[in-house]
């Protein structure tokens, strides 16, 4: 992937002052999704506590729960709600492959309509949230210098804040195509570990049982070797 594919985001004041009536949009489109999710009794059975009724809430659904899973990512990154208990529930709804594919798909999608905001509707709020944070700040410049490798390592290794960092990434050079693609095939390991350790709960047998608690104490293993990696790869000039 090269980093020919970042480009700088346009910053002019007539565009700044078309974006508020997107942001507008914006907000009655997650306002009426918020207002559904409480009619349905969504955020109330959010629960790993409440995982019973929460397989019957979701199966009530049929076809469009993986949408509805989907549509809850969403608004856990654009709001800043955390998203493992989301994973976890995930996994032991839909078991640990379904639930790594639709908390994949629901955290790059939830992701990019955070990194959209920031960038075309709301890059006075997120440019507040830059100047006030060290970390932050260091992924524009890290942006600059190494291009979509940035976003590899904030993805791969869980030191930035993710709805933050989803944010401030829409000010940064990177496209919106590079973001989309590199923030899902980085997420998807971080899935997979935690669905797959989730769905042991939910196993059944004893023998699949002990095989998605190895598969998630594998993914664990490698993912913690990620950051001594990366430190060697790009801060060494290998």
């Amino acid at each position: 992937m090269s980093d020919t594919n970042v480009s700088a985001p346009k910053s002019a004041p007539a565009a700044s002052a078309r974006a508020w009536p997107k942001l507008a949009a914006a907000a009655v489109v997650v306002a009426l999704g918020v207002a559904a999710a409480r009619h349905y009794g969504a955020f109330d059975l959010l629960t790993i506590g409440n995982i019973d009724r929460l397989d019957a809430w979701f199966r009530g659904f049929g076809l469009w729960a993986p949408a509805l899973f989907v549509g809850v990512w969403v608004l856990a990154c654009v709001f800043f709600l955390p998203g493992l208990p989301i994973t976890l529930v995930g996994a032991l709804i839909f078991g640990p492959v379904r639930g790594s594919i639709y908390s994949a798909i629901g955290a790059t999608v939830g992701a990019t309509a955070a990194f959209l905001v920031g960038r075309y509707a709301a890059r006075g709020m997120v440019e507040g949230l830059l100047a006030g944070n060290q970390r932050l700040r260091a992924i524009d410049d890290g942006v600059r210098t190494q291009g979509w490798r940035m976003l590899m390592i904030t993805r791969l290794v869980p030191i930035f804040p993710f709805n933050a960092q989803n944010y401030v990434y829409g000010l940064t050079q990177i496209s919106l195509p590079v973001y989309v693609i590199v923030s899902f095939l980085c997420m998807l390991p971080g899935c997979l570990a935690f669905n797959f350790a989730a769905g042991s709960i939910r196993a059944g047998q004893f023998g699949r049982f002990f095989l998605y608690l190895a598969v998630a104490a594998v993914l664990f293993v490698a993912l913690s070797l990620v950051p001594g990696w990366l430190k060697k790869r790009y801060q060494t000039g290998a």
